[in-house]
């Protein structure tokens, strides 16, 4: 192996990280407690991932009246018979010890006045199993708290405002990353990086969520799956040609009383429905008002009780204490990304992925509030732990040409104009031809899906097939895709 002066060695290590969300901090927390040496690569500072934005909490079955039986049946039938059964009771049997190690870890969640956990209700959910942290900053306190654990760590070498531009692949095994700073050899490599939301031009994601990690491991040689579903959020801020346009409004504020309402006023529809269909109530109800956004009425919350939201919309202008304001969907959560099994293994081996970029089939073709924090944290862990596991390749390939390059703002429009919260045989196919390989990716698999489900609305297949049930689109590195059955 030779390497250019801009690609020197940074060093060999059991695991490599890219991302340093919830999901990325926990697999290398874990797997440095486990006795690997690991690298934990971040395009931003520790503290601004896109889970330092999460409003939402974590669901686990906590109440002496839920179970995580009770939990996968919500999980289940929100993602609209799409749901992978074996991945989602992994996820719910897990949930509590998940909670109660990040307690025992220094973590603080809200409580009640009896000082039991405060446990919320959103959407979908049958029972209040939902905990947060500083009501809407739960993904603040928690990327807070795990970026200072992996800074005690000794075994954990941070890359900072480092971006990684390829995988170190031969197409049958990957080696390592390839960064802005120089290649990092590794026994494994982890992909934690992030969702793809912002793709869409409206949307409640910071700008970087633009599926990076799915994009590099296609190029590398690895299977994609689900990628035509993307979680519309009900209620993202309806203020153009500001820079809050899009602004999320979380989920747990309807949890507690907040209504939505026509431009007359009056509720039209079950704001704790699951999420696709509170956004095809909103959806149609902006076409009847002849495009004009509906609205969201907060009067009845406590300001102090979500201080996050209520500061974001007086910073827009807004007064949510007297008056309605106005919201819209926006494009929120990538159920699709790296094809992954229960530990986290890709198709191509010595590579793993775990958190949002990574498609372990739980959320189906609908994700169930709050359930992304909690696959983050166990999903991360069983990733990291099978990656140790890992031989050591005896020999290393060159490094491949091929380098990432971010999309355009064209790409970003034409992502939320042709593969919208609506969609149709000629705008996908449309999409098809886009420079960015994701977006080609979602237009590809969005038009091959020839029904309506969850996330995935098409005007010109407006059921749902039972005959699609528990199928899968899997998108191969060549383009190609293949349709699977996973019960």
């Amino acid at each position: 192996m030779s390497l250019t002066s801009s690609e020197s060695s940074l060093g060999s290590f059991d695991l490599a990280v890219v991302g340093a969300g919830a999901a990325g901090l926990w697999a290398a927390l874990r797997a440095a407690e486990a006795g690997g040496r690991v690298c934990l690569i971040s395009r931003k500072p520790l503290a601004e991932s896109a889970s330092f934005h999460a409003q939402g909490g974590l669901a686990a079955a906590l109440d002496p009246d839920d179970s995580p039986a009770r939990h996968a049946a919500d999980t289940i039938a929100a993602g609209r018979n799409l749901c992978r059964t074996d991945a989602v009771e992994v996820l719910t049997e897990a949930a509590p010890g998940v909670v109660r190690d990040l307690i025992e870890r220094g973590l603080n969640f809200d409580t009640d006045p009896d000082g039991s956990l405060s446990l919320a209700l959103e959407g979908g959910h049958t029972r209040r199993r939902i905990i947060h942290s500083g009501g809407s900053q739960t993904g603040r306190e928690i990327t807070g708290g795990l970026a200072r654990m992996v800074a005690a760590q000794s075994d954990i070498e941070v890359l900072e405002e480092t971006s990684a531009m390829a995988l170190w692949s031969d197409g049958a095994h990957c080696h390592g990353v390839i960064t802005d700073r120089g290649v990092i050899t590794a026994k494994s490599t982890l992909l934690a990086s992030g969702g793809a939301a912002a793709l869409w031009r409206r949307t409640s994601n910071p700008w970087g969520a633009i599926g990076a990690g799915p994009v590099l491991a296609s190029a590398a040689g690895a299977d994609l799956a689900d990628l035509e579903f993307c979680q519309f959020h009900p209620t993202c801020l309806s203020a153009p040609g500001t820079n809050l346009d899009g602004a999320l409004i979380t989920e747990a504020i309807r949890g507690e009383g907040a209504t939505l309402l026509t431009l007359d006023g009056e509720r039209f529809t079950d704001e704790l429905a699951p999420r696709d269909d509170v956004t095809a109530a909103i959806l149609a109800q902006i076409e009847a008002q002849d495009g004009r956004e509906v609205r969201l009425d907060l009067s009845k919350i406590p300001p102090e009780r979500f201080p996050s939201v209520f500061a974001m919309l007086d910073a827009a202008g807004f007064d949510p204490r007297n008056e309605p304001v106005p919201i819209s969907p926006g494009a929120h959560y990538m159920m699709g990304g790296v094809l992954v099994d229960l530990d986290g293994h890709t198709t191509l081996d010595g590579l793993y992925a775990a958190g949002e970029c990574a498609c372990t089939g739980i959320h189906g073709a609908n994700r169930l509030a709050s359930n992304s924090l909690t696959e983050c944290f166990v999903f991360g862990q069983r990733a990291a732990e099978a990656a140790l596991a890992d031989e050591a390749p005896t020999a290393r390939p060159p490094l491949p040409d091929w380098r990432f390059d971010p999309p355009t703002p064209e790409t970003r429009n034409a992502v939320w104009r042709l593969a919208g919260p609506s969609r149709n045989a000629v705008d996908l196919e449309a999409l098809t031809t886009d420079p960015y390989p994701l977006a080609r990716a979602i237009g590809a698999t969005a038009g091959a899906r020839l029904e309506s489900r969850g996330g995935h609305r098409r005007t010109d297949f407006r059921e749902t097939d039972p005959q699609l049930d528990h199928h899968h689109l899997v998108y191969r590195p060549d383009g190609s895709i293949d349709l699977k059955r996973w019960d």
